[in-house]
């Protein structure tokens, strides 16, 4: 029995050590299907607006002059404007057909754009940036909070740092 057992784990294994690697033109027409560029793109649209949000929830309650307020409501659009230059989609996409060429056998690839481009997929593609807004907003409630724990506990490691000598 446990010979029969290895014997199908050593089949498995060399199946799938042999299935053909998708290619760069199938993989392109799952990024297609899930519209992988709007999404990204989406992302981006948004990241600024997020980066606001998060450094609005940091600085709370903490008194700042006008100056380095306005050096803090300049880090936002900076930080963006590096981000969507250095992983634009014409970047990024060579990546994501390595990435998925690497991770996945063409047999994956085909059942995944098929997936994708039944109505299931279709509405799972279209409801995900509502999802990921949702997301992004319920973890901006937790920021603050967390963020002042890790202050505090930040704090707490240096002054035991400095005890401790």
């Amino acid at each position: 029995m446990k010979m029969l057992v290895a014997l199908a784990a050593s089949a498995c294994l060399a199946t799938a050590a042999h299935a053909a690697p998708p290619s760069a033109e199938s993989v392109e027409a799952l990024l297609v299907a899930t519209r992988s560029e709007a999404l990204a793109e989406g992302m981006y649209a948004n990241l600024e607006q997020y980066m606001r949000q998060a450094m609005a929830a940091a600085t709370q309650g903490q008194p700042v002059t006008a100056e380095q307020q306005r050096v803090l409501d300049a880090v936002p659009a900076k930080f963006s404007a590096v981000i969507r230059q250095e992983m634009s989609w014409s970047k990024m996409r060579p990546l994501y057909v390595q990435i998925y060429q690497e991770s996945f056998s063409q047999e994956e690839i085909d059942g995944l754009i098929a997936f994708y481009r039944s109505p299931a997929g279709q509405a799972f593609v279209a409801k995900m940036p509502v999802v990921m807004q949702k997301s992004m907003q319920l973890m901006q409630t937790q920021m603050g909070p967390m963020m002042v724990r890790m202050k505090t506990a930040m704090e707490e490691a240096v002054a035991e740092a400095k005890r401790v000598k």
